[in-house]
């Protein structure tokens, strides 16, 4: 049987335990609100806030999704949460933290809401059906995707292509090149054989850019993204190559 002593100890123990779990909840919740996520750093690291080494091989801090600031997973509860977001760390437009994408640009609201306005006041609010009839989803996700490919600019843009292309084998960034030249000459006769560089993409986008593994969901979702590698690649084949 327990003494008394030893009885009153154990239960000191299991009462800080059953502090510990609530306590790491509330620790969780608070990060998902902050905008960090439990991140492996590769090599080492230390905390931007204590400056002290990060240990570990996995997991070993937090990564704040909208600014990049690298923390351990204490010091982000004394961090903060008014950081600046970087652009660079802003991919799309679309699924992205309201507050984080405004912050980032600089805006009280994000730019699609005043261009889709603008433009619906300026041509489209004696169309039929205005926000009734639904449009075709293809069209929509082309729009979406415009808009994301806003984000950086066109010569960040290129200059982010041009170093993926150097990354290529010889012969197959030749093959390419060769191929892009004639494809530029194809648009240059749109009025004609109506195939202009959009066009192009769809017909070569699914056999320059196939997935390396034959999902027919990863191949359909990957459709338009590879339309769009060789729209550019043929738009700026004198850039680029």
């Amino acid at each position: 049987m327990f003494s008394q002593e030893l009885w009153l100890e154990n239960e000191k123990k299991c009462a800080v335990v059953r502090k510990s779990k609530p306590g790491r909840k509330r620790q969780e919740l608070l990060a998902v609100a902050l905008g960090v996520k439990v991140h492996t750093f590769r090599g080492p690291h230390w905390c931007e806030y204590c400056a002290n080494f990060m240990w570990g091989l996995i997991a070993q801090g937090v990564q704040c999704s909208d600014c990049g600031l690298n923390v351990h997973k204490q010091c982000s509860k004394h961090v903060p949460n008014d950081c600046q977001p970087d652009l660079k760390r802003i991919k799309k437009v679309y699924c992205c933290d309201l507050t984080t994408l405004v912050k980032a640009h600089n805006t009280q609201r994000p730019m699609v809401v005043d261009i889709c306005i603008r433009e619906i006041e300026a041509r489209g609010l004696k169309s039929e059906g205005l926000y009734r009839v639904s449009g075709f989803t293809e069209h929509i996700e082309d729009v979406k995707m415009a808009f994301d490919r806003e984000i950086p600019n066109a010569d960040e843009r290129l200059e982010a292509v041009h170093e993926v292309l150097m990354l290529l084998p010889p012969a197959h960034y030749e093959t390419l090149r060769y191929l892009m030249i004639h494809l530029k000459k194809v648009t240059m006769n749109e009025k004609d054989n109506f195939m202009g560089a959009e066009n192009l993409g769809i017909v070569f986008g699914p056999t320059l850019m196939r997935p390396p593994e034959d999902s027919t969901l990863t191949t359909l979702h990957d459709m338009r993204y590879q339309k769009l590698i060789v729209q550019i690649l043929i738009e700026n084949e004198d850039v680029l190559f």
